[in-house]
């Protein structure tokens, strides 16, 4: 997401940041840039104007343009306002009893997935979430609700066949619940292909039935122009408390991120960032910011990776290293950890500087690439991988159906590995020293 937005506002602020003295004729040339990029992002032009008057109201000051840095003052500026514009602080989610939240949307902008994300999502923060489908209109939203509960784990009311009626629905499923333990209630409602009164109407008695402490607008990142339409109807309507951002992995522009959050002054409060079920995130608008001005987002980083990482397997993971007795077991672990992580160009997007990267993935054939050779060797093999002369070799690469070439292009990718864990224990006693946080400690314990 934001990827074109990111390759030009980065390359306008290098040029600044490159300037020992700045004069606002290249701070107007500079905004000029920013403004036509933001509009090429799908930005709406009402948004994309009024945020560049207040960028460039900031920026003209006297204290910026004399200042020793005036490009990094100007940067910080940007950065400040672009957060602001995505929606300053975090909005946590309101699930005070009874905990109900009311998603709606158009058709195709991701509701019924993002019902299952969601209650996915609270399920591990140690809630009790339940399902209830009152998409009446279209049968395959009830189904794949019902489907994704039972993957979940997780209860869904499924309305009787043939029901038409959506408030005397959700007045069953009131009943429903009423035998069913839970504490956060999640519905998902029907949508249209676009607004129209009808649809409206029939939300607005839901959500005067149910009072629900959350109304979230569903909307797909990729909706461009339209989303200032799509925000301002339903929250006339609805008075929505906050965005949830789908298909944010899909969208090079991501415009519809900036203008529904300015229109509506609500919080994007989670982004869908993939189609798997965990591929769902609280929604950080500094942290956005940072990636956007190429400032990287290493606490993301570090948050996805202490979620992916099992404790007992770090712990042994943290023995080994300090033991030295690192092995292909263990760096084939680390392959399918990286790939737990996600595609290696978002990791390195959260990376300061790392963002512009392209072309770089750990995709699937790579992987078994890694685990094909890996487990063609020998168990000896893999604990005592000094071992592997070129004779073994050989028999590894006809075991796995690769070359030699690959075999050992591996083992040398291993030896590097395992030379940079034996550094390990020696740069976290010099991290505790001076008060840093264990590698491989989580939540600082």
């Amino acid at each position: 997401m934001f990827s074109l937005l990111a390759d030009k506002l980065q390359g306008v602020f290098r040029n600044l940041t490159g300037k020992g003295k700045i004069s606002e004729s290249n701070v107007t040339d500079a905004l000029r840039e920013v403004r036509m990029a933001l509009l090429e992002a799908d930005v709406h032009f009402q948004v994309a104007k009024d945020f560049i008057a207040r960028v460039k109201d900031k920026a003209l000051g006297e204290e910026v343009l004399k200042s020793v840095t005036p490009g990094q003052q100007i940067v910080k500026i940007f950065h400040d306002e672009l957060t602001t514009l995505l929606g300053g602080d975090a909005s946590p989610l309101d699930i005070t009893p009874p905990g109900r939240v009311l998603i709606v949307g158009l058709n195709g902008a991701g509701k019924t997935t993002t019902c299952g994300k969601l209650a996915n999502f609270l399920k591990k923060q140690g809630k009790a979430p339940v399902l209830i489908a009152l998409d009446l209109y279209r049968p395959a939203a009830i189904e794949q609700l019902a489907t994704l509960g039972r993957q979940l784990s997780i209860p869904v009311f499924v309305p009787p066949p043939g029901a038409t009626d959506v408030l005397a629905t959700a007045k069953l499923a009131a009943a429903w619940l009423a035998e069913t333990p839970h504490n956060v209630e999640i519905y998902d409602t029907a949508g249209r292909q676009e607004i129209d009164e009808a649809l409206i109407a029939e939300v607005k008695k839901v959500r005067e039935y149910l009072k629900p402490q959350e109304v979230l607008l569903v909307a797909d990142a990729a909706t461009g122009q339209q989303a200032v339409s799509v925000a301002t109807h339903f929250h006339e309507a609805l008075d929505i408390t906050g965005l949830i951002l789908t298909k944010l992995d899909g969208d090079a522009r991501g415009g519809a991120a900036l203008s529904m959050r300015e229109v509506t002054k609500r919080p994007i409060k989670f982004a869908g960032t993939g189609e798997k079920m965990d591929a769902f995130e609280i929604f950080h608008p500094d942290r956005l910011a940072g990636r956007i001005l190429g400032m990287g987002d290493v606490v993301t980083l570090v948050e996805s990776a202490a979620a992916a990482i099992d404790e007992a397997d770090a712990k042994r993971m943290e023995e080994k290293i300090r033991s030295a007795t690192f092995d292909f077991n263990d760096f084939l672990e680390q392959f399918k950890f990286m790939r737990k992580l996600g595609p290696l160009e978002k990791i390195l997007g959260m990376l300061p500087g790392m963002g512009n990267l392209k072309n770089l993935s750990l995709d699937e054939k790579q992987l078994k690439r890694v685990e094909a050779i890996v487990l063609s060797m020998t168990p000896q093999e893999r604990t005592t991988p000094d071992i592997l002369n070129a004779r073994r070799r050989q028999r590894i690469a006809r075991g796995s159906g690769h070359t030699v070439m690959q075999v050992n292009d591996l083992i040398t990718r291993f030896n590097e590995m395992r030379k940079m864990m034996k550094q390990m224990p020696r740069m976290q006693k010099m991290m505790s020293k001076s008060k840093g946080v264990g590698l491989f400690k989580r939540g600082g314990q």
